[in-house]
């Protein structure tokens, strides 16, 4: 059910989003994702912050209405299923969302060819986020498993 998928997508948005905050604060990670995404709409760092988790919380109901549309085309869901595509969601974030897009398209983020003078507000993440830490990738792919478990569960129990 759909319903599953939305409820599933803002608690998954939850866990992800403090599992990633808590690696933060344990110095495993310097990545800040809603910074990150804040940044993208507002110099201001502090409306970025707010801004960045309310598209935090929106990009993570519309990937669970991609997870619930794998569901429906398979025919099958649940946790195991639900956690593939985190595993597979973390990659792709990491290596080509984060990786290649976002430097991109953010204003305020460096990309590899930026010379020395140059002072972007963000540096570029890197190969699976890997310049925000050397525990990052991990931490990122743990955190999007979970969310995938938990989207996965909503909508298996909910079907």
């Amino acid at each position: 059910m759909i319903w599953g998928a939305l409820l599933g997508g803002f608690l998954g948005t939850v866990v992800l989003t403090t599992t990633l905050r808590a690696a933060g604060e344990l110095g495993l990670t310097r990545m800040d994702l809603p910074f990150l995404l804040g940044t993208a709409v507002s110099a201001d760092r502090v409306r970025a912050k707010l801004l960045g988790y309310a598209l935090h919380f929106v990009f993570g109901l519309v990937f669970a209405l991609g997870y619930y549309t794998v569901f429906v085309v398979v025919d099958r869901s649940g946790i195991l299923l639900g956690a593939l595509l985190g595993l597979l969601h973390g990659l792709f974030a990491g290596t080509a969302l984060v990786n290649i897009l976002l430097p991109a398209v953010h204003p305020r983020m460096g990309t590899g060819f930026e010379a020395a003078g140059q002072h972007p507000l963000l540096e570029p993440p890197g190969f699976m986020l890997i310049n925000y830490g050397r525990q990052t990738p991990l931490a990122t792919i743990v955190s999007h498993i979970a969310y995938g478990a938990i989207v996965g569960g909503f909508v298996g129990v909910s079907s």
